[in-house]
C-alpha cells in the first residue's frame, strides 16, 4: 500500500514524539518516585529517632524514675500517629500511648494500598511494622522502647499532594508534548512534501515532452534547493539537446537534398538527351557522390564517437618537437593561400599524453582555423606550461563565432550559421571529437570569439613532467 510523503512524515514525527514522552515519563517517574521514596523513609526513620531522644532524654533527666510525665509522649505519638511502648528492665510495660489513634491511618492504608501511592513510591501502605530500640540512662541499660506505625505513617498530606500533582504534571506535560508534536509534524511535513510534489509534478510534464517548464520553490532546505537545481538543469539541458537534435536532422536533409538534387537533374537531362555523356559531367555526378560519401562517413564516424572506449596510449613525448612538425605540415597548406602560420613554442616541454589524440587535437583545430580566415588571415599557435599543466593555444582573426552559438560549438554535428553559408564541407564533429580527446586526458578545452575578429582554443592538459 502506498503512503503519501506527508502522511509518513506526520506518522514518523508522532511515533518519535510519542517514544519519546513514553521514555522520558518511565525515568522521570521512575526517578523522582525513587528520590522521593527515600526521602519519606528518611523523615520517618528521623521521626522514630527523635521518638527515643525524647524519652531517653525524659528519663535520663529523672534519674531512671518510672513515674515521668508521659503527656509529651503521648501528643507526640498522636502527632505522629505512632504507637509507642515503653519496658522497663523485666520487660514489664511502663507506658503506652494506645493505638487508638491509628485506627484512621490503618483505613487510609487500605483504600491506598493498591492505588497511585504504593506504585509510585513502593512503599507497603497497609502493613503494621513495629521496631523495638533500647532505653538507655547514662550509658546503662534500663529498658525497652517500642514504636509501632502502619506503612501510610510515611505519608503526609504535604507527600500526598506533592505526589498527586507530579503525576498530574506528568499526564498534562504528556498531552501537550503529543499536540505540539502532532501540529509540528504536520508543519514540517508540509513543508517538505509541497516542494516535493511541485518537482514531480515538472518532472511528469517533462517526461510528457513539456521542456520548457521550471520547478520554482520557496524551499530554504538545501536539498530540496539541490533537487530543484538539477530538474532545472535537466530540462534545460534536454531543451537544449532537442533544439540540437532538430537542427541536426533539418541541416542533415538540406546536406543530402543538395547533391541529390544534382544528381537528379543530370539525370533527368541525360535521359531527355539534352545532356550529352562527357568526363566533364561525369565529375560533376563523382563530385556529388563524393559529398554524399563523405556525410555517410560523418555519420558514422559520429556513431563510433557515441560508441567510442576511449582509453588512451600515453608515453613520456616531446610535446613542443610535436607540435612544431605538425606546424611545419601545415605551412604549405597556409602559405598557398597566402595565410600566416606562427608560433610561439616553449621549447622541450616533455609530457605523459597519447601521441596520435595530440596529433588529431592539433590537426581538427588547425584545419578548422584555416576553414574560416579571411584575406590577410593569421593564426598562431601558442605552447607552454603552468604548474603542472601543459597549455595549447590556437588563435586565428577569422570570421568568429556567434555569441548565440559558443555553448553548443562542441556539440554533435552542430555549426553555426557562419560556418554552414561558407562552403567548406565541415561536418560539425571535429571540435566534438577534439573535446573528447581533451577530456580524456583529463583536461579542459575552452573558447573565446568575437565576429569578425577572431577565435581563440584554449586546451589545459595535465601530465606535464618536470625536467
Amino acid at each position: 500500500m502506498k503512503i503519501s510523503l506527508v502522511k509518513k512524515l506526520s506518522l514518523g514525527f508522532i511515533l518519535a514524539v510519542l517514544g519519546s514522552i513514553i521514555l522520558v515519563s518511565v525515568i522521570s517517574n521512575y526517578t523522582v518516585g525513587s528520590k522521593f521514596k527515600n526521602y519519606l523513609v528518611d523523615e520517618h526513620n528521623a521521626k522514630v529517632e527523635n521518638v527515643v531522644k525524647i524519652i531517653d532524654e525524659l528519663y535520663s533527666t529523672q534519674n531512671g524514675n518510672s513515674k515521668i510525665n508521659t503527656d509529651e509522649i503521648q501528643r507526640y505519638a498522636e502527632l505522629q500517629e505512632m504507637y509507642i511502648e515503653i519496658k522497663d528492665i523485666n520487660n514489664n510495660t511502663i507506658y503506652s500511648s494506645g493505638k487508638a489513634h491509628l485506627q484512621h491511618k490503618n483505613m487510609m492504608g487500605s483504600m491506598m494500598g493498591g492505588g497511585m501511592m504504593r506504585n509510585f513510591s513502593g512503599i507497603n501502605v497497609g502493613e503494621y511494622n513495629e521496631n523495638k530500640y533500647p532505653l538507655t540512662v547514662n550509658d546503662k541499660n534500663v529498658g525497652s522502647i517500642i514504636v509501632g506505625y502502619f506503612g501510610t505513617s510515611y505519608l503526609s498530606s504535604a507527600s500526598v499532594t506533592f505526589v498527586s500533582t507530579l503525576n498530574h504534571s506528568f499526564m498534562i506535560s504528556a498531552l501537550a508534548a503529543l499536540v505540539f508534536g502532532i501540529i509540528l509534524s504536520v508543519v514540517i511535513s508540509r513543508q517538505i512534501s509541497k516542494p516535493l510534489a511541485k518537482i514531480t509534478e515538472t518532472a511528469n510534464l517533462m517526461r510528457n515532452g513539456e521542456l520548457s517548464v521550471r520547478v520554482k520553490t520557496n524551499s530554504n532546505t538545501k536539498e530540496i534547493i539541490e533537487l530543484s537545481n538539477s530538474i532545472n538543469y535537466l530540462a534545460e539541458t534536454l531543451s537544449n539537446q532537442e533544439m540540437l537534435r532538430k537542427r541536426m536532422t533539418s541541416d542533415m536533409a538540406h546536406e543530402l537534398r543538395t547533391p541529390l538534387t544534382t544528381l537528379k537533374t543530370h539525370v533527368e537531362a541525360f535521359m531527355d538527351g539534352i545532356w550529352e555523356p562527357t568526363n566533364e559531367r561525369f565529375e560533376i555526378f563523382y563530385e556529388e557522390i563524393e559529398r554524399l560519401t563523405k556525410m555517410v562517413d560523418n555519420l558514422r564516424d559520429l556513431a563510433k564517437l557515441e560508441q567510442m572506449n576511449m582509453s588512451l596510449s600515453k608515453s613520456k613525448i616531446n610535446v613542443s618537437a610535436e607540435i612544431e612538425k605538425i606546424i611545419d605540415n601545415y605551412k604549405p597548406i597556409y602559405n598557398k593561400e597566402n595565410y600566416e602560420l606562427i608560433s610561439s613554442i616553449v621549447p622541450d616541454i616533455t609530457g605523459m599524453i597519447d601521441k596520435d589524440k595530440l596529433v588529431q587535437i592539433m590537426n581538427n583545430l588547425l584545419s578548422n582555423a584555416y576553414k574560416y580566415l579571411k584575406d590577410k588571415g593569421k593564426v598562431t599557435v601558442i605552447l607552454k606550461k603552468e604548474k603542472d599543466n601543459i597549455i595549447i593555444k590556437v588563435r586565428d582573426n577569422g570570421l568568429g563565432i556567434p555569441e548565440k552559438d559558443l555553448p553548443y560549438i562542441f556539440e554533435r554535428l552542430y555549426r553555426s550559421d557562419i560556418s554552414r553559408n561558407k562552403n567548406t564541407g565541415g561536418s560539425g564533429i571535429g571540435l566534438t571529437i577534439t573535446k573528447a580527446f581533451v577530456e580524456a586526458h583529463g583536461g579542459k578545452i575552452e573558447v573565446e570569439s568575437e565576429v569578425n575578429v577572431g577565435t581563440t582554443f584554449t586546451i589545459v592538459l595535465p601530465g606535464l613532467i618536470k625536467e
